[in-house]
């Protein structure tokens, strides 16, 4: 396992709002899922299964982190996880680690952890358009397509639970403040609420060979994340 305790202090610091987080480690057996969930992996091979329940078990860890009572999180048709009423949620998983957050100050939350490496060069250009990658020129290519991969995950997921829509990575345009660790995901087409040329604001950190990346949208005062 990396470093846990540096993944967890670089994710609180992705979110602006009281987040509560879980950590598990996909490789190690892990305890059943709770009645409700189980039905999400019919069929599935062990290995997906035992992902499956290292992400469910690091949610109940995030929520009893932000001092909630630990729930089920089963899956929706849509096949998005179905959060407690009133709880935003994400769970994202590497060979190395699973993470959760949770809040109940936002609308939704997109959290994604990468492993630090190389991306195919022949999957660039299907996450990369010409236009990001010459306006982060300064950036060696291998790592920003890394980046730009990670920031439109934690977009999508992030916009998911509000608008219920599937796309390509061709939807959003990021744009990095590398030295500040923050990025936007402007949208190039209407999804749902969000109008073309609207952005979701993220942040990133590289930690323990790791590549998170976060957005919340929806403070529930109102405010943007």
């Amino acid at each position: 396992m990396p470093d846990t305790t540096a993944i967890e202090r670089a994710v609180r610091g992705l979110f602006e709002v009281p987040l509560g987080l879980g950590l598990t480690d996909p490789g190690l057996p892990q305890p059943p899922v709770w009645p409700g969930e189980a039905e999400a992996m019919t069929g599935a091979i062990p290995a997906r299964r035992n992902e499956f329940a290292a992400g469910r078990a690091a949610a109940r860890m995030a929520m009893q982190d932000a001092g909630l009572p630990a729930r089920a999180v089963p899956v929706r048709a849509n096949r998005a996880p179905d959060w407690p009423p009133g709880l935003a949620g994400s769970i994202t998983h590497t060979d190395q680690l699973c993470l959760a957050v949770v809040s109940n100050g936002v609308r939704s939350l997109g959290l994604d952890a990468e492993q630090l490496h190389r991306l195919d060069e022949d999957i660039i250009p299907i996450i990369c358009s010409d236009k990001e990658i010459s306006r982060h020129a300064n950036v060696a290519l291998p790592r920003l397509g890394l980046m730009i991969f990670a920031a439109k995950e934690a977009a999508y997921k992030a916009q998911f639970p509000l608008t219920g829509q599937i796309f390509g990575f061709e939807v959003l345009d990021v744009t990095f403040d590398v030295a500040g660790g923050r990025f936007d995901a402007t949208f190039l087409q209407p999804i749902g609420p969000f109008a073309i040329g609207e952005s979701l604001p993220g942040r990133f950190a590289e930690v323990a060979g790791h590549l998170v990346t976060g957005v919340a949208i929806g403070q529930r005062d109102g405010e943007g994340a």
